[in-house]
């Protein structure tokens, strides 16, 4: 909101909150720099076969993420390996917190998290184990990369200090 009142010159977001931001501002915000590609793991606990998209149909996934970048790009996943979100596999949409608990309960589970929590759940529980990375599997079936996060601004001060922006993005890239 603060981005859009013009209260915020330049913000950090998921890249679904861009394209958002972008249409309902009617291209008063835009994209600067992608920051984060792809940071979505498929987790399974213990080794009950899942080693390629395919493997999750008749499945229940829990995942966390609902309405935004990861949703997208499950679907997106799922369907270029031919099966359909709505029938092949069962979601459970839940916080990261509620993921894991159920991933630590289950004897098979399998789960989509995002990284730090897909790393913390590795690192409780040594029966885990990542089955998927999904930046490969877009890759697999994309010709770009998965953008996450990006880093936006507003048209208008992008227009009116190109300077400060071209600093702010110089030092930006020197952080990382």
């Amino acid at each position: 909101p603060k981005l859009v009142k013009g209260e915020v010159d330049i913000a950090a977001v998921p890249a679904n909150m861009a394209s958002v931001l972008y249409n309902n501002t009617e291209g008063a915000v835009k994209v600067l720099a992608i920051n984060t590609l792809g940071v979505l793991y498929i987790v399974e606990n213990g080794d009950s076969g899942v080693s390629s998209i395919a493997d999750l149909k008749g499945r229940t996934l829990y995942a966390s993420g609902k309405g935004a970048s990861p949703e997208y790009a499950l679907n997106y996943l799922l369907e270029e390996n031919g099966l359909d979100p709505a029938a092949d596999v069962t979601i459970q949409w839940l916080t990261a917190q509620e993921v894991t608990a159920n991933m630590l309960s289950a004897e098979d589970g399998v789960c989509m998290l995002p990284v730090p929590a897909a790393t913390a759940l590795l690192m409780k529980d040594p029966g885990v184990r990542q089955a998927l990375d999904l930046s490969a599997e877009w890759d697999a079936v994309s010709s770009t990369p998965l953008p996450m996060g990006c880093i936006v601004a507003r048209r208008e001060f992008v227009e009116e200090h190109p300077e400060a922006v071209d600093a702010f993005l110089d030092l930006y890239g020197d952080s990382i």
